[in-house]
C-alpha cells in the first residue's frame, strides 16, 4: 500500500482533517479525526457507471455529416464498422489508455458495459472470455476498480429479428452468458466485481430476461440501456403495449441493484415509479448530447428522491467535470433557469450532484454489499478511493475549501486533480497517471491500426 496523507476531507457542509488507514486489499480500516491536514482538498473517488471502452477509439471520428438526417441510428453504423476492427490486444490498449484518463479525471471505478464478445465474424475466440480478459488486464495495469458487466444481446429489435452481420460478435444466449459470467467471477483481480448487463429491451426477449434474472446471485448489480431514443419508446409501445421503463418496472424486480442507463424519455408515471424503485438512473450527459438523445427530467427526479450517477459512455469526453457541468447546463438551457440541481438543503449545485453520485456509485458498482448495505464512501470496509484537488489551481484562489467543488465543476477548464488513489494505491501524481507515457505509446499504435 502507498503511504496515505492526512487528508482534508470534503463534506457537503465542511472540510474535516482525517487520518485514513487501509488493509492489504485496499479497504478502509479506520477513519479518524486529525489535528491538521496538508494543504489541499480530498474527495472520495467517483464511479464512472457506464462505459463502452472500445468507443474511445472513435471519439471525434463521427463528427462529419453522413446523411441529411444524421442521428443515433446513423452514428451506430459508424460504431459497428469500428467495432469490427478490434481484437483483444487492441481492446486492451484502448481500454488501458481510457482507464488511465478516467483516473486522471477522478474516477476510481468503472462499470464496463461489455458486448464485444466474439471475433468479427461472430465465432467465439478459442477462449470465449478473451475480450473480457483484455478489459480485466487493462484495469490491472492502470489500477482502476473494475465492475465488468458482460452483456446479454440476443436479437436485433423488439420484433425478434436476428442480429445483423455487424452485430454477430455481440450475440450470446442465456446459457453461454451464464458460462461467461461464472468464468469471469473466478478471475483474480483485486476489487473485481462481475455483474449483469441486459443490452436493452429491444435486444433481449422477455422470456430470456426472466430466465437470466432468476439465476443471478442476490447481490449482482444489473444494468440496462433504456428509453434513450424516441424511436425506441415508440417501438416498445407498438410491440409490448407500454413505454420501456413502465414495461420493465411491471415485468422485472427492479430495485437498488439496478442501474437504468439513460432513461432519457420518461413520462410522469415512469419518473415517479423509477424514483420509488431505488434504482439508479445512469446519466451520460456528454454522450447524450453528442448523439442528440434528449434531456433527462433531473429536477423533478431529484425532488422525488431519485438516485442518479454519471458515466462517460462513448467517451467523446473523459471528464468528470464536464459530465457534471453539462448535467446542470442542459437543464438550464431547456428551462431558462439556473441552479436547477440545487435545493434548499444543499444550495451548491456541484455539491448536490457530487453527493448524489457518491451515494449511488457503490450501488451501481456492486460494492455496497461490502458495507452491509450502506454505500458510504471512505467508511471502514469501503474501497480506499480518493482524489486530491490541486491547491495551487487558480480556480480555487480566494475560495473557502468547502466550496472548491463549485469552482472545480464550473470554473476549471484546466485539469484540477493532482493525485488519485484507487484502493489505497497512488495511481495519479502531478495530474498524470504513473504509466501515462507507456500506455499512450501503445494506444497510438492501436489507433493507427484501427484507422488504417
Amino acid at each position: 500500500m502507498d503511504e496515505l496523507p492526512v487528508v482534508s476531507l470534503w463534506r457537503p457542509d465542511a472540510v474535516e482533517p482525517r487520518v485514513l488507514s487501509a488493509d492489504s486489499q485496499g479497504r478502509v480500516l479506520s477513519h479518524t479525526s486529525a489535528g491538521q491536514a496538508q494543504h489541499g482538498l480530498h474527495l472520495p473517488g467517483l464511479v464512472n457507471l457506464h462505459s463502452h471502452a472500445f468507443q474511445r477509439a472513435m471519439a471525434g471520428a463521427a463528427e462529419r455529416r453522413l446523411h441529411p438526417s444524421d442521428s443515433f441510428w446513423t452514428w451506430r453504423e459508424t460504431m459497428y464498422a469500428l467495432a469490427e476492427r478490434f481484437d483483444p490486444d487492441r481492446l486492451q490498449a484502448v481500454a488501458a489508455q481510457l482507464y488511465a484518463e478516467m483516473l486522471e479525471a477522478g474516477f476510481t471505478r468503472v462499470c464496463e458495459f461489455h458486448y464485444l464478445h466474439h471475433a468479427p465474424d461472430g465465432r467465439p475466440y478459442a477462449d470465449p472470455a478473451s475480450m473480457s480478459l483484455a478489459l480485466i488486464e487493462a484495469a490491472r495495469e492502470t489500477g482502476i476498480g473494475l465492475t465488468l458487466l458482460p452483456v446479454l444481446y440476443m436479437q436485433g429489435g423488439f420484433d425478434g429479428r436476428a442480429l445483423g452481420p455487424r452485430q454477430r460478435r455481440f450475440g450470446l444466449d442465456v446459457e453461454r452468458w451464464l458460462q461467461l459470467f461464472e468464468r469471469l467471477r473466478g478471475e483474480n483481480l483485486l476489487g473485481l466485481v462481475v455483474g449483469c448487463a441486459l443490452h436493452s429491451l429491444r435486444a433481449v426477449p422477455p422470456e430470456a430476461m426472466a430466465e437470466l434474472l432468476a439465476q443471478l446471485p442476490a447481490d449482482c448489480p444489473i444494468h440496462v440501456h433504456i428509453a434513450e431514443q424516441v424511436g425506441e419508446v415508440q417501438e416498445c409501445l407498438a410491440v409490448r403495449g407500454q413505454r420501456p421503463v413502465a414495461w420493465l418496472l411491471a415485468n422485472a424486480p427492479v430495485d437498488a441493484r439496478w442501474t437504468l442507463v439513460h432513461a432519457t424519455h420518461l413520462d410522469a408515471y415512469e419518473r415517479r415509479a423509477l424514483a420509488a424503485s431505488g434504482a439508479v438512473a445512469g446519466l451520460c450527459p456528454t454522450t447524450e448530447a453528442n448523439l442528440g438523445d434528449g434531456l433527462f427530467p433531473l429536477p423533478e427526479f431529484l425532488a422525488e428522491g431519485g438516485r442518479i450517477g454519471i458515466g462517460s459512455d462513448s467517451h467523446v469526453s473523459v471528464s468528470l467535470v464536464e459530465e457534471l457541468r453539462w448535467l446542470e447546463y442542459g437543464q438550464r438551457l431547456q428551462r431558462r433557469q439556473r441552479t436547477l440541481a440545487a435545493d434548499e438543503a444543499q444550495p451548491g449545485v456541484a455539491a448536490r450532484l457530487l453527493q448524489a453520485c457518491l451515494a449511488s456509485g457503490a450501488r451501481s458498482g456492486g460494492r455496497s454489499s461490502q458495507l452491509a448495505g450502506h454505500a458510504q464512501p471512505l467508511q471502514p470496509g469501503a474501497d480506499l478511493d480518493l482524489l486530491e484537488l490541486d491547491a495551487a489551481h487558480p480556480a480555487f484562489a480566494g475560495a473557502d475549501p468547502a466550496h472548491w467543488p463549485e469552482r472545480w465543476v464550473f470554473a476549471s477548464n484546466r485539469p484540477a486533480v493532482a493525485r488519485v488513489w484507487a484502493r489505497g494505491q497512488l495511481c495519479v501524481e502531478g495530474g498524470r497517471h504513473r504509466q501515462a507515457d507507456a500506455l499512450q505509446s501503445r494506444f497510438v499504435r492501436a489507433m493507427q491500426q484501427l484507422h488504417a
